[in-house]
């Protein structure tokens, strides 16, 4: 899988132990727009996903991820790698926190089903949302011009790159049509 970036707090004995930390996220398109997670609380946007469980691979991971977050079934033979966001900093327990964020492209069924959120997740209001690359952009740089916690500003900061990364390419033309839902999915 191809790196988009790396982000690197450069605060850590690069000699030091090392964890690391895999995840997988989904760029799913819902027409010119994507289906993100509102992090209502805070106010910034991410692609649903999280960390792998024991025994998963990012595949497995993405599919279950997805249902959870944002309430849909990935068609399987519509994934497609986009590529890798490396974070690196100082770890709690280790020297070196290291998290290896896989991207991938995929497609739903038609069905949404309710989220099934974790205790943060729900406290924190995350809500499935679809909305134009540029909107889910501009609001995740306003939550970055502020201040707020700085999980969710890495968070924040690494998702508004890859919104970013996707316009540039091509892959989305910025709005759809001028316009978004920006309503929660039913």
């Amino acid at each position: 899988m191809r790196l988009l970036f790396t982000m690197d707090k450069k605060d850590y004995d690069p000699a030091g132990s090392r964890f690391v930390r895999p995840s997988a996220r989904g760029i799913l398109r819902q027409g010119n727009a994507l289906v993100l997670v509102r992090d209502g609380r805070h106010g910034y946007y991410k692609f649903p996903g999280g960390g792998l469980e024991p025994g998963e691979d990012p595949v497995q991971a993405l599919i279950r991820e997805v249902r959870e977050e944002a309430g849909r079934i990935v068609i399987p033979e519509s994934i497609r790698e986009y590529g890798l966001v490396r974070r690196l900093e100082k770890g709690h327990r280790e020297a070196v926190f290291q998290q290896d964020n896989h991207y991938f492209f995929c497609e739903a069924e038609d069905t949404v089903f309710p989220p099934e959120l974790d205790d943060y997740e729900r406290e924190d209001g995350f809500v499935p949302e679809v909305i134009a690359p540029d909107r889910a952009a501009a609001a995740n740089q306003a939550f970055l011009a502020g201040a707020g916690p700085e999980k969710c500003r890495r968070e924040a900061e690494r998702e508004l790159r890859v919104l970013e990364l996707l316009i540039r390419e091509g892959i989305f033309s910025g709005a759809a049509g001028g316009s978004s839902t920006g309503l929660p999915m039913e």
